[in-house]
């Protein structure tokens, strides 16, 4: 299992004028699952590329484990990467395609054959050995791209968005076995989506990127509890966190502790507000309420709360309400930078 380390990487296109990734610097654990999570364009894929050797750096250094490998070739730096694609041989067997890789560096027939039966067994596809790509489900093409992969031991595992081909129920349980998997052999996976919900669900860490830079890295209970600037905290969170300029700080609060008012603990201290609702939304487990504010620092602001559907009281559109935040849940941000700054007292 080994580490990898980025130190300033920056890619820049058109020129030089464009950047793709600027200044990353990022060291994975070993043995973990580490998502790049972030927008269409926020540099994630091309981070990847680059750490993969498929890209060249235009400043920067790669470390994978005590080696600088700026220099090496993809098949040097021993990793393995699954594209969205899976690019799987249309022509060849499922066992063909999962042995492709051993025969092009002409490791011995006897040697394919039981690599390739130890991945397929891994992953449950040892039935579909004979089998071509056309004739397998999405998630079936995406264990076998999987399998090819670790019939060559690699040190490190990329992962471009493999998931993102599958319809939402096959992805749910394709992110379960996906996440299994990476347990069971220990590589030190780079996972690369701009789904939050497979980056909370499936990452021992989440990098959080934007504009070809980390905005923050931490554990998803570190980045959404304790977002470091307002992207972070809009990004991460369905709806995303309430964001309101009072004075000279943005103050954000998530939905869901954004409560009416009793429902916090007697020994919390909280911040109480009038809220106008405006029209509610009913997605089964939660409601989600949209309307004002009235009166108090955040007056004829509008925010959102997020209750459980089995909350007995029902808000009719048009009338105002008593709900509150807990003080502990206000965060603060620098109304320029974004940038998370000290708590304040609001009146």
């Amino acid at each position: 299992m080994a580490v990898v380390r980025t130190r300033g990487l920056t890619k820049l296109f058109r020129k030089g004028q464009v950047g793709a990734v600027v200044d990353v610097s990022l060291e994975s654990r070993e043995g973990e699952f580490l998502v790049l999570l972030g927008p269409s364009g926020s540099g994630k894929t091309t981070l990847l590329r680059m750490i993969a050797g498929l890209e060249e750096p235009t400043s920067g250094e790669i470390w994978i484990g005590e080696k600088l490998v700026n220099d090496w070739t993809p098949r040097q730096r021993r990793i393995a990467m699954v594209f969205q694609s899976y690019a799987l041989y249309p022509h060849l067997t499922v066992f063909g395609n999962i042995v492709f890789p051993l025969k092009a560096v002409r490791v011995p027939k006897e040697e394919r054959r039981k690599k390739a039966e130890w991945a397929a067994g891994l992953l449950g596809i040892g039935r579909l050995l004979n089998r071509r790509p056309r004739e397998l489900s999405g998630g079936e093409r995406q264990r076998v791209a999987l399998a090819r992969a670790i019939v060559r031991e690699p040190s490190l595992f990329l992962l471009d968005e493999p998931l993102s081909n599958l319809d939402a129920k096959l992805r749910a349980s394709a992110r379960e076995e996906l996440e299994q998997f990476q347990k069971r052999i220990g590589t030190t996976t780079l996972y690369v989506t701009h789904d939050q919900v497979e980056a909370m669900a499936m990452g021992d860490r989440v990098a959080v990127m934007n504009h070809g830079s980390v905005r923050q890295i931490g554990t998803p209970a570190e980045v959404y509890d304790e977002p470091a600037d307002t992207f972070v905290a809009t990004f991460l969170g369905s709806p995303p966190m309430n964001l309101v300029e009072t004075g000279t700080v943005t103050a954000g609060f998530r939905p869901e502790h954004f409560l009416p008012a009793g429902f916090l603990p007697p020994q919390e201290r909280d911040l109480p507000l009038r809220f106008r609702v405006g029209h509610e939304e009913y997605l089964g487990a939660e409601r989600i309420l949209y309307g004002v504010v009235e009166g108090g620092p955040f007056d004829g602001r509008k925010v959102v709360s997020r209750i459980a559907a089995t909350h007995a009281v029902r808000f009719a559109p048009d009338v105002v309400y008593d709900f509150a935040v807990a003080e502990r849940n206000l965060k603060f941000f620098d109304p320029g930078s974004g940038m998370r700054t000290a708590p304040v007292h609001l009146q």
